[in-house]
């Protein structure tokens, strides 16, 4: 993570040089730079992905889309690894970026992202109106999943390699974690 005592803005934000081998994040005036991700997690990224996409497509409930896309919040700028944004709040979407909140956002840990993750991002997301925020460990093989809730969000379940996932935002979804971790 940069730190520095300078804070940035959206449009610094937007008018960082691409990059290939860099994502940023936005947070808190902070400019974050993201690590690019391992083989383990971009597997187990790619599976999720296709099972919720799969899941939202067969079901006409909305779309789900993978960063890099840039999660617009409030003066915040978020890349979750997965996102679904229901048909009903398909207004957020345009044609660069996610402006405001998607309904589920999936966080994939790793030693450089874990404790951002479960702290700062999960607030983050709390505050700005996700509904649903999925925190996966490749390591234990398990997905806590954490709905919002008065306090912000509150741990509905933690779910294992060879049991069945349960959303309150993609009513009907029963996900098989084996399909998730391989």
């Amino acid at each position: 993570m940069i730190r520095s005592d300078i804070k940035f803005t959206y449009e610094d934000y937007k008018n960082l040089p691409d990059s290939e081998t860099k994502r940023y994040e936005l947070l808190e005036g902070e400019l974050v730079v993201v690590p690019s991700p391992g083989f383990r997690h971009q597997s187990i990224s790619g599976n999720l992905e296709s099972l919720l996409g799969a899941f939202a497509r067969k079901n006409n409930l909305g779309i789900v889309v993978h960063a890099p896309l840039d999660v617009h919040l409030g003066d915040n700028v978020a890349q979750p690894d997965i996102m679904y944004i229901s048909r009903g709040r398909s207004g957020v979407i345009t044609r660069d970026e996610i402006l405001g909140a998607p309904d589920l956002v999936v966080e994939i840990l790793s030693s450089a992202t874990a404790a951002r993750d479960r702290t700062l991002k999960k607030t983050l997301y709390a505050r700005h109106g996700v509904r649903e925020m999925w925190i996966v460990d490749p390591e234990g093989e398990t997905i806590e999943v954490a709905a919002a809730g008065k306090a912000g969000f509150e741990t509905t379940g933690i779910y294992k390699k060879g049991e069945r996932l349960v959303s309150h935002v993609l009513p009907g979804l029963k996900l098989d974690l084996r399909k998730v971790f391989g």
